[in-house]
């Protein structure tokens, strides 16, 4: 069988590896259509780069709109494509509102005419204007299977009017790049400031909704212990963060370490004590995985998470963190507090959680639920 994969996020070439393992496991033909010129979320061009296990094609398309999810749109109709390819199945690695699905599921239906399907992970339901409503529609009308990441998620989709199969799909990872490195007692031993100095970190965007007041707020009622905050990632946030930490006079406590590429990202999530992701929903936006939960937790570093979206779910299915009240200062505070003075607890929910992480969400296992998903809509 021949799968025709259409995403933008594989445009990184660590976001191939899950279809690499699809490829290795089923032994299917691949091909993987990227952007050609496609901005990141900090401005950056990236170019078309291969994953290393990856033996099928890639195929780089330029996009109107690059770096926008919604509104990047090939440029090329995408029928001569699909007819040099001739997939048996085409996998569209977008929302099903994106104007990029729609050009997909249009060139399909006036060419080859496959089993055709999207990938969600929307779990807001929102309503679109005109033509985006319309294409999401037509979408689900034509589509033959979709892949949710969570089951909030699904029922989103539900509500929308989708009625086809669905598999909920969430973000795996390799485990032989995220597992506890051995190096990463270097690397902490740089982070502290004192020997005995317990480091706490985070990853991800610095955008407000990520909870990063309420953060700053807590660690400011904990200057009794001996802790540092280390900040990996960037973002329009930036200067209120460094602005706040000097205000609760944090700033000798915390480092900025800016933006870390992808794989060095397990030796820091390894040398850290724990991880805190305190995101907050806004109307528009809840947290709608928490990726970087599962990564911690396979390299052995505890999570402080809290209520938003997905985060809870993640954190009592695995059972690898603590769970606080969105925009709660106080109550992160003493959850903290509680991972800081107990070594023994850091290790049991790492010993609960890591197996658990690896059970579920690495790449081997979704690798095989995609693949039995994507062999029943095509018989």
């Amino acid at each position: 069988m021949k799968l025709l994969v259409v995403s933008h996020p594989c445009v990184s070439p660590v976001n191939q590896q899950f279809f690499a393992e699809v490829e290795a496991l089923s032994g299917w033909g691949l091909t993987i259509v990227v952007p050609s010129n496609w901005q990141n979320e900090y401005g950056k061009l990236n170019s078309v780069a291969r994953w290393p296990g990856l033996r099928g094609r890639l195929v780089g398309v330029p996009v109107w709109n690059p770096g926008s999810i919604p509104l990047h749109a090939y440029r090329s109709l995408l029928v001569s494509l699909l007819k040099r390819e001739m997939p048996d199945v085409i996998y569209v690695h977008h929302e099903p509102y994106a104007l990029a699905t729609a050009q997909v599921y249009l060139a399909n239906r006036i060419s080859v005419k496959r089993a055709i399907g999207f990938f969600s992970c929307q779990n807001i339901l929102k309503r679109y204007p005109p033509p985006f409503e319309q294409c999401q529609r037509a979408v689900f009308r034509w589509s033959s299977f979709a892949f949710s990441a969570t089951r909030s998620v699904e029922q989103v989709l539900l509500k929308k009017g989708y009625q086809g199969a669905s598999t909920i799909l969430p973000f795996g990872l390799d485990p032989n790049i995220y597992n506890p490195r051995q190096d990463a007692q270097i690397v902490r031993q740089r982070l502290r400031g004192s020997d005995d100095e317990i480091v706490i970190g985070y990853v991800g965007r610095i955008v407000e909704e990520k909870g990063l007041a309420t953060l700053l707020r807590a660690l400011s009622t904990l200057k009794d212990l001996r802790w540092g905050l280390v900040v990996i990632g960037s973002g329009p946030y930036e200067t209120e963060f460094e602005r706040l930490a000097r205000q609760l006079g944090l700033s000798r406590r915390v480092q900025r370490v800016g933006y870390v590429p992808h794989e060095d990202a397990p030796l820091y999530l390894s040398a850290f004590d724990l991880l805190v992701l305190p995101s907050e929903t806004r109307p528009n936006w809840s947290e709608q995985f928490g990726r970087v939960v599962t990564e911690a937790l396979a390299c052995g570093t505890p999570v402080v998470g809290s209520d938003s979206g997905e985060i809870p779910n993640l954190l009592r299915t695995t059972g690898g963190g603590l769970i606080f009240p969105e925009g709660k200062a106080e109550a992160l505070a003493r959850q903290i507090r509680r991972l800081v003075v107990e070594p023994a607890l850091r290790r049991e929910l790492v010993t609960k959680g890591r197996p658990s992480v690896l059970a579920e969400y690495t790449n081997r296992p979704l690798a095989e639920r995609f693949a039995q998903a994507i062999e029943h809509a095509v018989t």
